[in-house]
């Protein structure tokens, strides 16, 4: 029986979960997946057979999740099935349950191309075929029915049939191998301990493989031995750097025994790097799945290995906080996410010879959470998760940054000791259950001796940022008086939010000829909304005072005149003051009230100094997005064509390969892309740079220069098509799709715009997921303008891509096809036509699903937010 591809009871709701959780428990999983026809693409699917053994009330009727391709056969406690009558849709019912019930299917589930289930990849380098598999929050359905909530733990036993040369691996360790007929076998693994199904994990294909071991011991003494392995495409093999990647897994290993104090819990510790992943990790227990982005085939910046070695021990993290103990529903996302979030910045620092961890937190991470929380959507950290759809959508910058932010500044509060002795407790008292925010929150409060109910509410449990500002009186050249100030409202319901800070203040004193030193600081327990600040009394005028100095909490800060003067020219000495100085001023950019101009005047200045390419990166994207969207139409090709001036100044000046180059460079040919009529030395120096195999551009950089000459009509579809077929990698692949669709060819618009509606390319072949977001991204490419116009189709279409499509694959096009080049000239953030036809849309899809909404929404919010900042620019 074939099943629905896209059924419309697959968002399951909490209160369905709840009702289920209270009549089922589950106690075993079964599973084999059959993937020895994988290698065929004409076979869209793979065998499957299922085995639940699971308590309920008797007599009681309930369902279980599946997304499969087809349905062969059902059996509840020896009685067959028939599959006309037990499915529904996304479910598969089963009523008249015993106490004790044996559910056995036999299936086929279909292989993805969305990142979402199993993951078929064929690699261009040499054919090879790859399968991972990604199931977080609710996509093990697509490959084996179950119950998909994370309250209903069980163990699994999972086998596999691969061809005998290939990989195969899940979360237990190899425990046994048999024929399976022809050049196959079957590998059967270890029985887990309880675990949810979002976590079970699926590899097979002819990975290249490293192994390792890890000994060590827990601050009690128990001696721990962890098997380590590491797995990526055979054609990346050159470019693994497993002794890198094992170094930091011992280190990290021996972080997270010394401070939690329990054994690592899950026998192996496999890490595999895969192709066309949608996320950057997952923490599937014994083994984790990373994008195989963190294997550099180019040349890659201090900040990209430190981003990596932050994945890593994040996803360590959670071996711990979400896999040994996890969240009973998705309204607790954030608590193993922002743990694993704050706690991997945290051993990044403590635990590795990486000496930037904090200032890219303050940079990279916390722009994403202060943009995330001003939203219209935005929600409290604790969020209020009503089915999965809005479950999916909830990895975003408050679950993760904000909630990492908020955990940095409750360490700072009850202090770091008493964080982790709670972390402790928490994992020993609840060890392999479920939990709720009030079971941390209990040991919180028994490590630090803290009602934690006050705070929880204030950090947690409401919605929005803060902003923290010095109010300053003067007399006589000094300060006379200095109040912190603090306001705050949730975008929501446009209430005042005030919470508790304990932060601190920098002043930092200009010199000649020299970045300004701090030359003093105050710390600061903020309470409400105006806070004395005594000790800046007698501060000489001319300063800059930087609120949240060493960056403790979560808040937007108010710069003066003199700070931003001081911050945005000769600078501050100090690396994480820079970053946080940064980051302040470009939320002021954002705010409209200051000009993008200054600050990326104050990016080019500032640039000498940043000594975190990480930093570096942030500020220069930042600074070239704020040219070619906060800038008036009128003014934005001449400021961008001194922005690519000084970038390609500063490269030809410092051609030798190096982190700061390759910012450069990057930073570079992504503005040369979005120019309308760029110099020609510019396209002829990128044109040398390819030819120039001393320069060393890396394919990375080679595809980006090349998308930025298609932008402009130097290049031809045959000379991409050249380029890509003489080192044919999944780089060179997706950057074919980007530069194509990148060409100033109305053809090439229009049938980029048609791949990404429909989901597949002009031969009807599915997108992956890589491959749309290139095909979008390449469109999003449009200096001449030819690309626009199209503005009616998304409004019309969108409500059928989010039916046809996945979520994922839907989320993609709906945000990156929406029409965000709003000019002032056209209108304000009241009158413009794009702002008027999305509230038009809005009013007239009030039954739209939620997630839907919620995308056009903060993308309406992004347009007048982009109209508000060019008023900024003209009014200067």
């Amino acid at each position: 029986m074939r099943l629905e591809a896209r059924p419309s009871n697959e968002n399951l709701r909490r209160d369905e979960a709840a009702e289920r959780s209270g009549l089922v428990t589950t106690h075993d999983y079964a599973i084999h997946v059959d993937f020895s026809q994988a290698e065929d693409p004409a076979v869209p699917s793979y065998p499957v057979t299922t085995r639940i053994a699971f308590d309920a009330t008797e007599g009681s009727a309930t369902f279980l999740d599946y997304l499969g391709y087809s349905l062969e056969s059902i059996t509840l406690n020896g009685t067959a099935l028939n599959p006309e009558d037990v499915v529904d849709g996304a479910r598969l019912r089963l009523s008249g349950l015993a106490a004790s019930n044996v559910v056995e299917i036999v299936s086929a589930s279909a292989y993805s191309r969305s990142g979402e289930g199993v993951h078929r990849f064929v690699d261009p380098a040499d054919g090879n075929t790859y399968l991972y598999s990604q199931n977080e929050p609710a996509d093990a359905r697509r490959i084996f029915p179950n119950f998909e909530q994370p309250d209903l733990k069980a163990r699994f036993s999972i086998s596999i049939t691969a061809p005998d040369q290939w990989h195969a691996a899940s979360n237990g360790a190899l425990v046994g191998l048999r024929e399976a007929g022809g050049a196959n076998s079957t590998r059967e693994f270890a029985t887990t301990e309880p675990m949810s199904t979002y976590i079970t994990t699926f590899l097979a294909g002819p990975y290249a493989l490293w192994n390792d071991h890890y000994e060590g011991v827990t601050a009690s003494g128990e001696a721990v031995t962890v098997p380590l392995g590491i797995a990526t495409r055979a054609s990346l093999a050159a470019s693994m750097d497993a002794h890198e990647v094992f170094d930091l897994t011992k280190r990290g290993l021996d972080w997270f025994h010394t401070h939690f104090d329990i054994a690592y819990p899950w026998g192996k510790y496999d890490q595999a790097f895969v192709p066309e992943y949608n996320l950057g990790a997952m923490e599937n227990p014994g083994l984790v799945t990373f994008t195989e982005r963190y294997v550099f085939t180019s040349p890659a910046t201090e900040a990209q290995h430190e981003q990596r070695a932050n994945t890593i021990m994040h996803e360590m993290c959670h071996m711990w906080f979400g896999d040994l103990v996890t969240m009973a529903w998705w309204d607790d996302l954030w608590l193993k996410e922002s743990f694993a979030d704050y706690v991997g910045t945290l051993v990044v620092d403590e635990a590795t010879d990486f000496t930037t961890a904090w200032t890219t937190f303050a940079s990279r991470r916390k722009a994403w959470a202060y943009r995330q929380d001003q939203y219209p959507t935005t929600h409290p950290i604790v969020a209020d998760i009503t089915d999965l759809e809005a479950a999916d959508q909830n990895f975003d910058g408050i679950t993760y940054a904000k909630g990492a932010s908020v955990l940095k500044q409750l360490s700072a509060f009850v202090g770091q000791d008493a964080f982790l002795a709670a972390a402790r407790a928490y994992f020993t008292r609840h060890a392999w259950g479920n939990t709720r925010l009030s079971d941390f929150l209990s040991a919180l409060e028994e490590a630090s001796g803290r009602d934690m109910g006050a705070w929880a509410e204030a950090w947690l449990q409401t919605a929005g940022v803060n902003r923290l500002s010095l109010e300053l009186t003067e007399a006589e050249g000094k300060i006379a008086s200095a109040t912190l100030v603090q306001d705050g409202i949730d975008p929501r319901s446009g209430e005042t939010v005030l919470r508790p800070h304990v932060a601190k203040v920098g002043v930092y004193s200009p010199a000649a000829d020299a970045p300004a030193a701090r030359t003093a600081q105050v710390a600061v327990l903020v309470e409400g909304a105006r806070t004395p600040v005594p000790e800046l009394v007698g501060t000489p005028l001319g300063s800059a005072w930087l609120v949240n100095d060493e960056d403790l909490s979560y808040a937007k800060i108010g710069m003066d005149e003199s700070t931003l003067r001081i911050a945005l020219g000769e600078g501050l000495d100090d690396e994480l003051a820079r970053a946080t100085a940064l980051a302040g001023a470009w939320n002021l950019v954002r705010d409209a009230t200051l000009p993008v101009e200054r600050f990326v005047d104050g990016v080019v200045s500032n640039a000498g100094l940043i000594e975190d390419s990480g930093v570096l990166a942030q500020s220069f994207a930042q600074a070239g997005s704020g040219l070619e969207s906060y800038t008036l139409a009128g003014d934005r090709q001449e400021l961008l064509a001194r922005w690519v001036t000084y970038l390609l100044e500063s490269i030809v000046e410092a051609p030798e390969p190096s982190d700061e180059r390759t910012v450069r460079l990057r930073a570079l040919f992504a503005s040369l892309a979005e120019q309308q009529t760029p110099d020609a030395q510019s396209l002829e120096v990128t044109e040398a740079w390819l030819a120039d195999d001393e320069f060393a551009l890396g394919e990375e950089l080679a595809w980006a220069a090349l998308v930025a000459l298609a932008a402009h009509g130097r290049r031809s579809e045959e000379e991409l098509r050249a380029a890509d077929a003489a080192a044919p990698t999944a780089i060179s692949a997706t950057g074919l799709t980007r530069a194509l669709a990148a060409r100033p060819l109305a053809a090439a618009k229009d049938a980029a715009r048609a791949a990404a509606y429909s989901g597949a390319d002009a031969s009807g072949a599915t997108l992956s997921n890589d491959h749309l977001q290139a095909t979008i991204d390449g469109l999003g490419i449009d200096p001449s303008g030819v690309g626009v116009g199209h503005e009616d189709e998304y409004f019309e279409r969108i409500a059928d891509v989010w039916a046809q499509q996945t979520q994922g694959q839907a989320t993609r096009v709906v945000e990156g096809l929406f029409p965000a080049g709003a000019e002032l000239d056209d209108g304000d953030g009241a009158t413009h036509p794009t702002v008027l036809a999305a509230e038009s849309w809005l009013a007239a899809h009030a039954e739209a699903p939620a997630a839907l909404r919620r995308l056009v929404i903060e993308r309406l919010d992004d347009v007048r937010r982009r109209l508000g900042a060019q008023a900024a620019s003209q009014r200067g």
